[in-house]
């Protein structure tokens, strides 16, 4: 077995050992947060992370770009050049993080006027936000060299040691929550947790790397000697601001449009949605690294089987997950929170879409990153402007729902036709006709799985919104169903498929 593949096999083990010790805390802290804290604090907390990570835009593309030129120092053993690089990173990273205090401040001396309508006090409301605020410039100031972990494919280190402390948290605040009911020992304990986790992760990097020497000081020449990071983080800058609005600035977005309480309830599903999505994100997540040494390498026909391979893969997560939520997550939510929380079906409906679509582009994702092939600008800001534009319109008249059609529109557009022309025709250097041949038996499969899998399950005599036992009954016998239709198909019809049984089976 090669490194690499041993290394992505690590990943995926510490990562689902992790995930499944998250989830259980996810769903039981959310119940208790909700009862004890109430719905408008958890929209608050929301709220304020999104309004964060507009300000952490002034960072999208540096940990991006510098991931990539990292790959090849990595492989080569160049030692200097791998501390010349983070030695920029945390040069360029004093910036940024500077800058997004700067605007922290700016905008909370607007909180009275954004926050005029919460039922929240303003005291509550600043706390949390500066708490925020300070956990996330840690990662400017110190925790930037975990980007070496990433890149050398050790994010395992990270689930181990910073995951651990996250969870402690976590159990922490339940207990605080439920036996307190004190929002700002809440926020305080998470602060403090930031900073653990921070020198925790730090050691570990130390032990793993202990020749590594960063000199911040050096970072203003070194800007000279590697012109090149600046030029790719300004391409991948665009395209990270896009992607931002598109997955990140939800909450933000009903919370104009709609309502904070709206912003808990859209919150409880995307628990259950993120859950799931981290759930085969422990198994992939690693790939992308692997992907970027695998064409570092440059056997074009090594990468063209790892790329149908992995693109068959996440086609059929996607569906695992469309089939999954539309047919338990409603039933589940009634049983976990109660039939109040549950929204209109359309919005579930727009979910599964946007979910597909955004799961199963992963394999285009990380072969354009391991290329380098972020030069097409134009696309992000075509992108946004899309989603954007039709996000006002339709979110002020229809809310959530609106705002989920800017997603998928946008989506159509430039992931699903413009993203694949441009790996084939810049990157492969081969016709995108390949492409669409391959790619259409998977979104043929996974239609024919859901649709098939969904009616003959609702044959079967079972009430999921009864008890839970009942709900898990349903769900089983669900999953076995699809599972047994989609992983039929795909090995019969999906290119890849056979590789990547063989590949597992080693």
């Amino acid at each position: 077995m090669s490194g690499r593949v041993h290394k992505s096999l690590l990943n995926a083990e510490v990562n689902l050992i992790f995930y499944f010790l998250s989830l259980f805390f996810a769903f039981f802290s959310r119940k208790i947060f909700l009862d004890n804290l109430g719905a408008e604090f958890i929209g608050l907390t929301g709220t304020l992370n999104n309004i964060l990570g507009y300000l952490n835009l002034t960072e999208l593309g540096i940990s991006a770009s510098v991931g990539y030129f990292l790959f090849k120092p990595l492989q080569s053993n160049n030692r200097q050049e791998i501390q010349e690089i983070l030695s920029l990173l945390g040069y360029l990273y004093n910036w940024i993080g500077a800058i997004i205090f700067g605007g922290a401040v700016i905008i909370s001396l607007f909180f009275p006027l954004i926050f005029a309508k919460a039922e929240l006090g303003l005291g509550i409301i600043y706390f949390t936000f500066y708490s925020f605020l300070g956990s996330s410039l840690i990662g400017y100031f110190i925790n930037y060299r975990q980007i070496l972990l990433s890149a050398d494919q050790k994010n395992y280190l990270v689930a181990i040691y910073y995951q651990s402390a996250n969870l402690v948290k976590i159990a922490l605040q339940i207990y605080l929550a439920y036996h307190y009911k004190n929002l700002y020992v809440w926020v305080a304990v998470e602060f403090l947790f930031g900073i653990i986790g921070c020198i925790i992760l730090n050691w570990k990097i130390n032990k793993e790397y202990p020749w590594l020497k960063v000199n911040k000081s050096q970072g203003k020449l070194l800007l000279k000697k590697y012109p090149e990071v600046l030029v790719k983080t300004k391409q991948v800058f665009i395209h990270k601001i896009k992607d931002f609005v598109l997955v990140k600035s939800d909450e933000l977005f009903i919370f104009l449009f709609v309502s904070l309480k709206m912003v808990a309830y859209y919150g409880n599903y995307m628990i259950i949605i993120s859950k799931l999505i981290s759930l085969f994100s422990a198994v992939t997540g690693s790939v992308g690294a692997s992907v970027g040494n695998l064409v570092a390498e440059g056997n074009k026909k090594q990468m063209f089987r790892v790329f149908w391979e992995f693109t068959t893969i996440q086609h059929t997560i996607a569906a695992i997950l469309s089939f999954s939520l539309y047919n338990f997550l409603e039933p589940f939510v009634t049983l976990w929170l109660g039939a109040e929380y549950i929204m209109d079906h359309q919005i579930l409906i727009l979910l599964i879409i946007f979910i597909y679509i955004s799961n199963s582009r992963g394999s285009v994702d990380s072969f354009n990153y391991a290329h380098g092939l972020y030069a097409d600008v134009w696309s992000a800001w075509a992108e946004l402007i899309i989603n954007v534009s039709i996000t006002i319109v339709c979110g002020l008249k229809w809310g959530i729902i609106g705002i989920l059609l800017g997603k998928i529109v946008s989506l159509l557009a430039i992931v699903v036709l413009w993203k694949p022309y441009y790996l084939f025709t810049s990157g492969f250097k081969e016709s995108v006709s390949i492409y669409w041949k391959g790619v259409t038996r998977n979104y043929s499969i996974s239609a024919s799985a859901f649709i098939s899998a969904t009616y003959i399950l609702k044959q079967i005599p079972i009430n999921p919104y009864q008890t839970i036992w009942s709900w898990i009954e349903y769900a089983a016998i669900g999953m076995i169903l699809f599972l047994a239709i989609d992983l039929t198909l795909t090995l019969l019809f999906a290119k890849g498929a056979k590789d990547s049984l063989k590949r597992i089976r080693k």
